[in-house]
């Protein structure tokens, strides 16, 4: 009975001097799968969001791997998110995306060179109503990939 005590009377105390965790902290953050859809080509990845309404994200080309984006947003429920994507190629894009659920939403970003649209938490075929596909195009699963083929 009295380590069940101990540790309660510690976290109040912490909780009281103003002591806070990290939102890094594994506890604190969800990663989710990121879909997304831009010169013909597919990109996939994983974004992570953080209790505060931060995160990142990572993706990458289906078409070339070595073509990879990187970026940070914040978020929350009342406005949605926005954030900065950082490409190996030096492209870079501002992004918005609105939240559908805590762990789903879409979005798109604008780059030089043209528009990407994304959709993240959902599988490819959830993703499609979401994204700008290529006409008379739909996404699918390729083995472990994900590509656009002919309807």
């Amino acid at each position: 009975m009295y380590w069940p005590k101990l540790i309660a009377v510690t976290a109040a105390c912490l909780i009281c001097a103003g002591v806070t965790l990290p939102a890094q902290a594994g506890i604190f953050s969800k990663k989710g799968a990121v879909i997304a859809v831009a010169a013909e080509d597919v990109y996939v990845g994983e974004a992570e969001g953080h209790l505060d309404g931060s995160g990142t994200v990572a993706i990458h080309s289906q078409k070339n791997p070595q073509l990879k984006c990187v970026g940070e947003f914040t978020s929350s429920a009342q406005v949605g998110g926005s954030g900065v994507l950082q490409c190996s190629d030096n492209s870079t894009a501002e992004f918005r995306f609105k939240r559908l659920t805590v762990y789903q939403g879409y979005g798109s970003a604008s780059f030089s060179w043209g528009e990407m649209t994304f959709a993240y938490g959902f599988t490819p075929e959830e993703a499609a109503p979401y994204l700008k596909l290529p006409q008379n195009k739909t996404l699918a699963r390729n083995g472990t990939a994900i590509a656009l083929v002919d309807r």
